[in-house]
């Protein structure tokens, strides 16, 4: 079964993405044909996307699936028209909200992406600066100021969460790369050692790591399936030695990782 899926937003999309695509991820067997439209803010563009659903409705023999996050009740009644099963997620939940605060909502578009004082826009940044500066081992001076230090073997996904609990928690994570060196005397690195505290192991199954490796280096000794098992075994060894928490990365996805390591790290999130 194969369905086309609208995300519709008079701003970024993210909340409809966000929301759609938890929703569709529960339906394994119909492969999804997304397709994001932001900023659909006057009647005009709303037409337009109107015109765009109903063709593809017509060429598929089927309507498609929209999820919409729109406030504008002139431009969200046009997209209403188009031949499409709609779900209208504020139209969804406010209602209720609405009637259980007994307040009515302020209609303001892009109100929780909106760069102020009260989003602690600033810490976002510096969060992200934080994971960029300390990347890959690169530099371990600052790692008194870490909240968190990812540690794994290279290439088991420790950059991508970084950057993710900085920018969507504001917590700053380093991360530190274990080689084959660091494991000749089997123990931690140098530089870990006084933050063994803020260390949180990634480690991957030896395969998924050929892979992901064999993209970036084929048919090198460092892609190669002996090296990859050799390396996830000593590391997870050492990680087992010194009794640091770890998580199997193989078939988590980034935002996964990220939530897991918070939830078992007991780290503090700095965006709420």
């Amino acid at each position: 079964m194969r369905r086309d899926v609208f995300f519709i937003s008079d701003g970024t999309g993210i909340t409809a993405e966000s929301f759609g695509q938890s929703l569709l991820a529960q339906f394994d067997h119909v492969e999804f044909a997304r397709q994001t439209l932001p900023y659909i803010d006057t009647p005009e563009k709303a037409s337009e996307v109107v015109a765009i659903i109903d063709q593809c409705a017509a060429r598929q023999g089927i309507p498609p699936l929209v999820f919409s996050t729109i406030i504008d009740e002139t431009i969200a009644g046009i997209v209403c028209q188009a031949s499409a099963r709609h779900q209208d997620i504020f139209a969804t939940f406010l209602g209720p909200l609405e009637e259980e605060l007994h307040l009515h909502p302020t209609h303001s578009i892009g109100k929780k992406r909106k760069i102020d004082a009260n989003n602690h826009y600033s810490e976002r940044i510096d969060a992200v600066h934080f994971a960029l500066d300390n990347d890959d081992g690169a530099r371990t001076r600052h790692y008194d100021k870490a909240d968190i230090i990812l540690i794994g073997v290279s290439r088991c996904g420790k950059t991508p969460t970084c950057l993710y609990l900085a920018l969507q928690f504001g917590i700053r994570a380093a991360n530190y790369p274990i080689t084959e060196e660091d494991m000749e005397d089997f123990r931690l690195p140098a530089p870990l050692q006084p933050h063994r505290h803020k260390l949180f192991g990634l480690t991957i199954d030896p395969q998924r790591l050929v892979a992901i490796r064999s993209e970036r280096r084929p048919n090198s000794r460092y892609a190669s399936p002996r090296q990859c098992q050799m390396e996830v075994a000593e590391v997870e060894r050492l990680l087992a030695k010194e009794r640091i928490s770890c998580i199997n990365t193989t078939r988590f996805s980034v935002e996964e990782i990220a939530t897991r390591i918070i939830a078992e790290a007991g780290i503090a999130r700095r965006l709420k």
